[in-house]
């Protein structure tokens, strides 16, 4: 293990931004994702991200991505992994922000399929975890959310890998901090991992229901796919970045 993190922090070519000074604390793997990516209303997304964030946008338009993937082996630094609550699937929505320069995601919402592991990640991370009923088959990712209504079925096929990314490929993916809202301020994640490999996705069935403010998600606005295998992930303690008076 102590090899393979060394590896992973000498890959940093492909960073907008050096590494951070300070010792990593969590490890983590996200696998097997599956990126739905969605073309949505600057008005629309804004009641739905703090006011001191800076939106992004790739050539004048915003984007809203639900991911779906599985998280292994969180741990933090000192520590081992305990299975039962380090591995689990998740969902994420989450938007983009490039606040001062530098570019991360916002989650508008992050669903975990065990409840330990979804009360203990809110609990370290701050970020606003729920549970959710949500399992991968061998033919793709399911969820239901009773309490918010929520729910996801697909069913998808992994063809080609991307030879090369366009600059929106890289633009929705290659993300290297997150943004948290606390009622004391905005912090920042740091995090690394070695670049993104995508792959081509033959979407066959997709029943998608998630409504976040006036956004709607559903499988006929899906805009953009994307499938990763996974990266190995190092991630830094949130630091509060400086805002005017809020």
């Amino acid at each position: 293990m102590a090899q393979k993190i060394k590896t992973i922090l000498r890959d940093y070519n492909h960073r907008p931004w050096p590494l951070p000074n300070s010792p990593w604390r969590y490890y983590q793997e996200w696998l097997d994702l599956l990126f739905l990516h969605f073309q949505v209303d600057y008005d629309l997304l804004r009641p739905l991200v703090p006011a001191e964030l800076q939106i992004d946008q790739h050539e004048g338009s915003c984007y809203v991505s639900l991911v779906a993937f599985k998280m292994q082996n969180i741990r933090p630094r000192y520590l081992p992994a305990f299975r039962p609550i380090s591995d689990f699937y998740e969902i994420n929505v989450r938007t983009y922000i490039d606040q001062n320069g530098k570019k991360g995601v916002y989650f508008i919402h992050i669903e975990a399929s065990k409840y330990l592991s979804a009360l203990v990640a809110k609990k370290l991370s701050g970020l606003p975890y729920e549970e959710s009923t949500m399992m991968r088959d061998a033919q793709g990712y399911h969820n239901l959310n009773q309490e918010r209504g929520f729910s996801l079925k697909t069913i998808f096929e992994v063809t080609d890998e991307f030879k090369i990314k366009s600059s929106l490929d890289t633009w929705l993916t290659e993300r290297y901090c997150l943004y948290l809202d606390k009622s004391d301020g905005i912090y920042c994640f740091d995090i690394h991992h070695p670049e993104w490999p995508l792959f081509s996705v033959q979407l066959q069935e997709c029943q998608l229901n998630y409504t976040t403010g006036d956004i709607h998600l559903h499988n006929e606005n899906i805009a953009l796919i994307h499938y990763s295998p996974g990266v190995q992930v190092l991630a830094w303690n949130a630091v509060m970045i400086k805002l005017h008076q809020r």
